[in-house]
């Protein structure tokens, strides 16, 4: 399910991905401060459509979703968006997946604890 994507006639900067509603809360507020235009998904379902819709610079994807891991999405739209950044989060260590972070079809990895506008913009070289 996508909560509060608002299209708009502007490109999507970033598309959080996230089954804890606290998070993407908390990314939304902390990104549109900084200038950001943010939308968010629960699941990799919502991801994948508001993704194709809304074409996200960007995608905040974590790794542990409901109906999917993140892995796979990260496939998905990496094969069907190309031009999108994928970063991978999460709550647990990445050494904790092996190998799969760094195997994964992502810019990188950032611990949820570190997300910050700074952190995005440098993935998205604006900063």
């Amino acid at each position: 399910m996508v909560a509060r994507a608002e299209p708009s006639e502007a490109r999507t900067d970033v598309l959080v991905v996230d089954d804890h509603a606290g998070f993407r809360r908390l990314a939304r507020r902390m990104l549109e401060s900084a200038g950001f235009t943010v939308a968010e998904a629960a699941d990799g379902a919502a991801a994948a459509g508001a993704a194709r819709t809304l074409r996200p610079r960007l995608v905040l994807l974590d790794i542990q979703l409901p109906d999917t891991d993140g892995f796979a999405l990260a496939r998905q739209l990496s094969g069907t968006h190309p031009d999108q950044v994928i970063v991978l989060t999460s709550g647990r260590d990445p050494a904790d997946f092996g190998g799969r972070v760094e195997s994964a079809p992502a810019a990188g990895f950032v611990a949820k604890e570190r997300v910050s506008a700074s952190v995005i913009r440098s993935f998205l070289g604006r900063g």
